[in-house]
């Protein structure tokens, strides 16, 4: 008897879903320089980051092998992250100076570390346990104080920064508040419904109430602004998709979102200064 098939979504599904709104909103932004990208293309991509990191936790929480888990993202993040330190560095770029910012497999690979860092601590491995988790949020903190104390530290800890060592403020993707999101997202996996609301309500606090804060004291705001230009909190919608998993992991190909992820990115931005002295 054909068994049926569980309601709701899996995280393969969930995950074809960030992928198409992924791809949205990289369009408008390596094209917003046309002007013929439409920003709900953008507003939309704000759901996409919040699965991503959702079923980042899914995944860490009931693969069989963590560590390989870990190898196929940190691998990716030293591509990555390397490709953006050349760039920075000199490396030729799009003639109005865009580069992409991109890295969110340098947030995965932090995240994954704290992640291990929380079993451990539950375990009762407290010496590894806070190791994992303390030292990557306080790695940014304490290459600051080093480069300000000795300058001549600065492009070596850089290049560890983007490379052996990531880094959570070295690219627009590994920012502060994926980073909180995402240990949100793992404290709370046990509970999907406390799971969705907590994530929700700190995207909501964070980019409504902070960020909107932040935005109020310029000159020419106005609050209608948060749903045109400061529509980060849009991504507190991922917590209905998330509230739609059912729990299983779906059919679909393994390595392709691993693959898919550096290889859009590239593939667009050289479209996008190929197609730069005819669109501009």
């Amino acid at each position: 008897m054909r068994r049926m098939q569980a309601r709701g979504l899996s995280s393969t599904e969930l995950k074809w879903i960030a992928l198409v709104l992924m791809v949205l909103d990289h369009i408008h932004y390596f094209f917003a320089y046309t002007g013929r990208i439409p920003d709900w293309f953008s507003m939309a991509g704000r759901l996409s980051a919040p699965l991503f990191l959702f079923c980042l936790v899914e995944g860490f929480t009931h693969t069989s092998n963590k560590k390989r888990y870990f190898i196929k993202v940190y691998a990716i993040h030293l591509l990555m992250s390397g490709l953006l330190l050349l760039m920075m560095c000199g490396v030729p770029v799009r003639p109005d100076g865009f580069f992409p910012l991109n890295g969110m497999m340098t947030a995965f690979a932090i995240l994954m570390t704290v992640f291990q860092g929380l079993d451990w601590l539950g375990e009762g491995k407290r010496g590894r346990g806070l190791a994992a988790v303390v030292l990557p949020l306080a790695w940014p903190v304490l290459a600051g104080l080093l480069m300000q104390g000795f300058p001549a530290l600065q492009m070596p800890l850089s290049v560890l920064g983007y490379t052996l060592l990531p880094m959570w403020n070295s690219n627009a993707d590994a920012s502060l508040p994926t980073i909180a999101a995402g240990m949100l997202l793992y404290l709370f996996r046990r509970n999907r419904k406390a799971q969705a609301g907590a994530f929700a309500g700190f995207t909501l606090l964070f980019f409504l109430g902070y960020v909107g804060w932040m935005a109020s004291q310029l000159p020419d705001f106005c609050w209608t602004q948060m749903f045109t230009r400061y529509y980060e909190w849009y991504g507190a919608l991922a917590a209905v998709l998330m509230l739609c998993y059912n729990e299983k992991r779906g059919r679909g190909p393994k390595r392709f979102f691993y693959l898919f992820y550096p290889a859009h990115i590239y593939v667009l931005y050289a479209l996008s200064w190929a197609m730069y002295p005819l669109l501009s």
